[in-house]
């Protein structure tokens, strides 16, 4: 599987994070080698942190892991997607899924999800 998978020029891969359950996309994130491995190994998803420049656990700081339960590739080999069991919530904002707003008809953001944690007492 892993001589299939496309890592761009800087090493990284776009990665779909999506809920087994609920089957909403919660996420697109990246991986490179590091992160792939240890997901796929210990079974939790890992990313690359593009904006720390460092591979972190998702739910790291939150607790709010992603257990994988399955991992399919693109027909390209350039894109992963991984079904997840969700522990509480996907995004940092406090909600379920990062995809939360939506564009109405009048071009302006709504948002469509209820949240479900306060982000203020997760990331100080």
């Amino acid at each position: 599987m892993l001589d299939k998978i496309k890592f761009n020029e800087k090493g990284l891969i776009p990665t779909i994070i999506q809920d087994e359950r609920s089957k909403k996309v919660l996420t697109l994130c990246y991986m490179n080698q590091e992160a792939l491995d240890k997901t796929l190994k210990e079974g939790k998803v890992y990313v690359f942190r593009r904006s720390k420049g460092k591979l972190m656990l998702k739910g790291e700081t939150s607790g709010h892991t992603q257990a994988v339960k399955e991992v399919y590739i693109d027909c390209e080999g350039n894109s992963i997607l991984f079904v997840i069991d969700q522990n509480v919530a996907a995004c940092h904002a406090g909600y379920f899924t990062c995809y939360y707003r939506k564009v109405n008809k009048q071009g302006k953001l709504e948002i469509t999800d209820k949240q479900v944690f306060n982000p203020g007492d997760k990331y100080k």
